[in-house]
């Protein structure tokens, strides 16, 4: 048996309770020891990982990869290779491409050019309605059955509470996990940032903060009617926390996420009318940055990129009229590792809640344990580097980070046991 051996690397994985620096040898794509050298085999490869820190490959649970149908954005190849360099090793990716995910062909077709990429592994979110349209049901059994990890309507609404009633009593008929997205249309569609005093001195239309909780309320009282396996994605305001928490405590098994951008900004950065801070779900106060961030820290949060690249053209637009979205691969880890070194982030925390709580939500195995597959990330939080648009590895340019020095960067990435970066 010969065997890749990483040396003296930081080992750290909150799920296996696990902080010390050893060495790992993998073989066959799975770790055959940690800490001890296997009685039988050779070395065909060393990596002296002095000063690094080895840690469970990152999961991301929802990035829009571009393609099919965006290219002039992103393709399946350029986004899962920008996947690796933010240390994630598999990305559930959204349906809202063109054509839409709901069919198991475009299914097929997404796998297909992720395992030519050869870089992070793709989860495919199917649609949950025909179009993403919010109003006929997804052929739900099919998508699934053609390697959907889960079953999404994105950020798009559905026509009522009947729908999407249907929807999770169909998905929990076949224990198909659903991610729901909290957002009321109707209270949310003609603004463009958090409504509050930012956007009032600027003259922007809010979104509300109840846009995101009425809508939780509803989809609240549906699962625990319907007994559907849900997810909610991208969670962005304090109220939330506490619903789901409430909810938790009545025996809901649900699970949340939120956006790393709604960890690190504010609306405060709108201020000069700053394009690149258009997102969904838009950027809220301090205070509900904060409570996010304690949420994550207390491990009831998982965390996402919402990565949604574009071109430079797209951002042109005047604030309100600028495609809403923000590119986040590059500068996934050295923003997650500044809230780190700010004190604003537990590290374990942070691992926790971009691998251990992910995994389990999307049923991949992932953790450092001997016997598992090797998915992992080799971390280097020394270097500095300073983002140009021209440099990112992304087709988006669509970042805040160009022109800072942030430090941190993805060593290498092993999927399966393969280094794919």
């Amino acid at each position: 048996m010969r065997y890749l051996h990483i040396q003296n690397a930081r080992l750290i994985d909150p799920a296996q309770q696990l902080d010390q620096v050893a060495d790992v040898y993998v073989a066959e794509g799975r770790i055959k020891a940690i800490g001890h050298k296997p009685k039988a085999g050779e070395i065909e490869k060393s990596i002296d990982a002095q000063g690094l820190w080895l840690v469970p490959g990152f999961i991301d649970l929802g990035a829009h990869l571009g393609e099919p149908g965006f290219t002039q954005k992103g393709t399946i190849a350029s986004e899962t290779r920008a996947a690796c360099a933010a240390g994630f090793t598999h990305v559930c990716a959204l349906p809202d491409t063109k054509p839409v995910a709901d069919s198991p062909a475009v299914i097929q077709l997404i796998q297909e050019k992720a395992a030519k990429a050869g870089f992070a592994k793709v989860l495919p979110l199917g649609a949950l309605t025909q179009g993403l349209a919010g109003e006929q049901l997804a052929s739900m059994f099919s998508l699934r059955e053609a390697g959907c990890v889960a079953l999404s309507n994105a950020r798009a609404p559905f026509k009522d509470s009947y729908v999407l009633r249907r929807v999770m009593e169909y998905a929990a008929t076949y224990d198909i996990p659903v991610f729901l997205t909290a957002d009321d249309a109707a209270l949310s569609a003609a603004g463009c940032m958090h409504e509050g005093t930012v956007s009032t001195r600027m003259g922007l239309t809010g979104i509300p903060s109840t846009a995101e909780t009425i809508a939780l309320a509803q989809m609240l009282l549906l699962i625990e009617q319907t007994g559907v396996r849900a997810h909610i994605s991208q969670l962005s305001c304090a109220r939330s926390i506490d619903m789901i928490r409430d909810a938790r405590a009545r025996g809901l098994a649900i699970t949340a996420d939120t956006t790393l951008a709604n960890l690190v900004y504010t609306d405060a950065g709108v201020t000069g009318y700053n394009s690149q801070f258009n997102v969904r779900p838009p950027l809220r106060s301090d205070a509900d940055r904060k409570a996010l961030l304690a949420a994550v820290n207390a491990g009831e949060l998982a965390v996402s990129s919402n990565h949604r690249p574009h071109e430079v053209a797209a951002k042109k637009a005047p604030f309100a009229d600028a495609e809403p979205g923000m590119s986040m691969f590059d500068a996934f880890l050295p923003l997650a590792l500044q809230l780190v070194d700010n004190g604003e982030l537990n590290l374990n925390a942070f691992i926790n809640a971009v691998s251990t709580l992910p995994a389990a939500i999307t049923g991949v195995e992932q953790g450092l344990k001997e016997g598992n597959w090797f998915n992992a990330t080799l971390i280097d939080p020394a270097p500095e580097r300073t983002f140009r648009r021209a440099e990112l590895i992304s087709k988006g340019r669509n970042t805040p980070v160009s022109g800072q020095t942030l430090k941190g960067e993805v060593n290498a990435v092993f999927v399966d046991g393969r280094e794919v970066f």
